[in-house]
């Protein structure tokens, strides 16, 4: 097996890694920032699906850096 991991990938690993945490972290506390701001339900609902983007996009993204980084 070799080591496919150049800086780039590392990068691209972390910065997957930040958008995972920060869209959990979001769709944790989108019920308590809509009732701290006092916005309407519906921008709860927009928080939850700024997040699922977020994870989708994750998951596109790990994907593609997973074929990138795999042995031939």
């Amino acid at each position: 097996m070799t080591d496919n991991h150049t800086p780039e990938t590392q990068k691209e690993g972390r910065t997957i890694a930040i958008t995972i945490a920060i869209a959990g972290l979001l769709s944790i506390l989108a019920p308590n920032i809509v009732e701290t701001l006092g916005l309407a339900p519906r921008y709860e609902i927009l928080l939850y699906l700024f997040s699922l983007a977020a994870f989708f996009w994750a998951l596109v993204v790990t994907w593609k850096l997973w074929q990138k980084t795999r042995s031939k």
